[in-house]
């Protein structure tokens, strides 16, 4: 299958009522895990990696590794760039040739978030990309760093969608990282968003919550939801061997596990 815009795979996706697994990378092994459970599964997928990464998996690497991996799978790959807070990381995602951007102005103002968002916007056109945004505010950032949870607005939720964005991320309760207890989401913020907008909604920090709330959010109009934590954690574990290429199986084969979880979870088994 060619590498995909994400925008393709959120369409499909809301027609036919499931969420679509972005899985956050961080190296080859993790790359191999989610394209290995995405084909063993027969389902799309996104590869991603969130700008505060980049120092440990440079994008000028990571990048085009990502993208490889993509063009080869037997199954439609978006690749998207998560978190991007700055215009140069973002331009240099899309001059890679990754297929999605993110532009995360949550920590802005509204007003000052729309306009950043509309400079990406802007930018993404000129490849073609799609084009994700947040507005509320996800509880802490994506490398466990404080930050402030902030709901989203439904106006703001409105008057973003009109800078041209195709994936939205809304604060409704959820956090990065680890939860020390099941959140009390907002579903009726969730709704009431998916009933006023046709922009696709996107769920971040999914590592933690129950089936049974993975499921509501699905039924409710989320068709991204971004996983990291429970990947990186179980990679992590399964690098315990003194064989550095045993170790590398090991890790690959532990994220093909997760993924293939969540891909089930997510009702995008057999979609692709």
């Amino acid at each position: 299958m060619p590498l995909v815009n994400m925008r393709e795979l959120m369409d499909h996706a809301e027609r036919e009522k499931y969420a679509v697994g972005s899985f956050s990378v961080a190296n080859m092994e993790c790359i191999q895990g989610v394209i290995r459970a995405a084909e063993e599964l027969n389902a799309p997928v996104i590869l991603q990696i969130a700008e505060v990464r980049l120092p440990y998996s440079p994008l000028s690497l990571i990048g085009p590794m990502m993208l490889a991996a993509a063009r080869e799978a037997r199954v439609p790959v978006a690749v998207h760039l998560d978190h991007g807070k700055t215009l140069p990381c973002i331009r240099q995602a899309l001059e890679l040739g990754f297929t999605s951007v993110m532009c995360d102005g949550s920590d802005r103002p509204i007003e000052e978030n729309v306009l950043l968002t509309g400079q990406v916007v802007d930018l993404a056109r000129k490849t073609g990309a799609a084009v994700e945004a947040e507005v509320g505010r996800v509880g802490r950032n994506e490398d466990g760093s404080a930050a402030e949870e902030a709901i989203a607005g439904i106006e703001d939720c409105v008057r973003m969608e009109k800078t041209g964005i195709d994936a939205l991320a809304i604060g409704i309760g959820n956090a990065h990282g680890v939860y020390a207890r099941l959140p009390d989401l907002r579903y009726d913020v969730l709704e009431e968003v998916h009933s006023r907008i046709r922009t696709h909604l996107v769920l971040h920090g999914g590592s933690g919550l129950s089936d049974a709330q993975f499921r509501r959010l699905v039924e409710l109009g989320m068709r991204k939801i971004n996983i990291a934590t429970d990947i990186f954690r179980a990679q992590a574990a399964a690098a315990d061997s003194p064989d550095v290429f045993r170790n590398i199986q090991n890790s690959s084969q532990a994220v093909c596990g997760v993924v293939s979880r969540y891909i089930r979870l997510f009702g995008s088994e057999g979609k692709a």
